[in-house]
């Protein structure tokens, strides 16, 4: 009888062990979200290449050059002799300041002090890290980025906004190949 009792209370636990059942969602989400996101977006960016554009307009004394990647810049001090680029994991020392493009300081290169990067190990903005691959020890240059190349809509939580295009100016000091 124990046995019995035993077993219809395995099988009643084994049936009432049942999984749930999925549930319908509440509304479904077309695409129109992410189509308006990107319209956004695409907007933003016309806005502050025309802007870009104005201010290079504004200076014809430099000559900019585009990058492959999608911001602007122009040497003022360039190095014809030297072939070293920074590659992964080779320390650059540089120093660098961070403006909007009215050219208000954001940060001071005294406020930032010089910096020492390892190439694609450490964190920085992505502009600054693809702007230093094209320097070399010595050189120094001022870029122009987008919102997108800079914080973008984050911003850096502190003195730089939501979708702020940025002008930098770094001086590479030297680079130490990672051996």
């Amino acid at each position: 009888m124990k046995t019995i009792y035993s077993l219809l209370f395995l099988i009643l636990l084994a049936l009432s062990c049942k999984a749930p059942e999925a549930r319908e969602p509440k509304g479904v989400q077309s695409g129109s979200f992410i189509e308006e996101s990107a319209e956004r977006n695409k907007k933003l960016n016309q806005r502050e290449q025309k802007r870009i554009e104005a201010i290079m307009a504004q200076n014809p004394e430099y000559d900019y050059i585009a990058s492959k990647t999608g911001f602007w810049y122009y040497y003022h001090t360039k190095v014809e002799i030297d072939t070293i680029t920074p590659g992964f994991g080779d320390i650059i020392n540089f120093d660098y300041d961070i403006k909007d493009l009215n050219g208000n300081v954001i940060y001071s290169q005294q406020e930032l002090g010089t910096q020492n990067y390892a190439m694609d190990q450490e964190e920085i903005f992505k502009g600054l890290r693809e702007g230093l691959k094209l320097l070399k020890p010595t050189e120094s240059a001022t870029f122009l980025f987008p919102s997108q190349k800079a914080y973008g809509y984050y911003g850096d939580n502190d003195k730089i906004g939501t979708n702020i295009p940025l002008m930098c100016k770094v001086t590479v000091n030297n680079i130490k190949q990672n051996q």
